[in-house]
């Protein structure tokens, strides 16, 4: 079911981009800030990556309800 994987991926780059983030955030206290901030790139790419999968999710879904609204037009003529 498409549905399902598409919640399961968005699920994925949201705790991906909060592990890193600590991770992050952990290694830059413990070594250094000067070692690791740009790791940050990672959880912002990461979340970044998390909108863009639900923007393209919401726009699939009004996309589709267009198709069918339209599907039923059509049948009505």
């Amino acid at each position: 079911n498409m549905q399902l994987y598409n919640k399961i991926t968005l699920f994925f780059w949201l705790v991906f981009s909060v592990v890193s983030f600590l991770i992050v955030t952990y290694q830059s206290i413990t070594i250094g800030f000067d070692r690791w901030a740009y790791y940050y790139i990672i959880p912002f790419v990461t979340l970044m990556m998390f909108f863009l999968k639900r923007w393209m999710m919401r726009r699939m879904i009004a996309h589709q309800k267009f198709l069918a609204e339209k599907a039923a037009e059509e049948i009505k003529k």
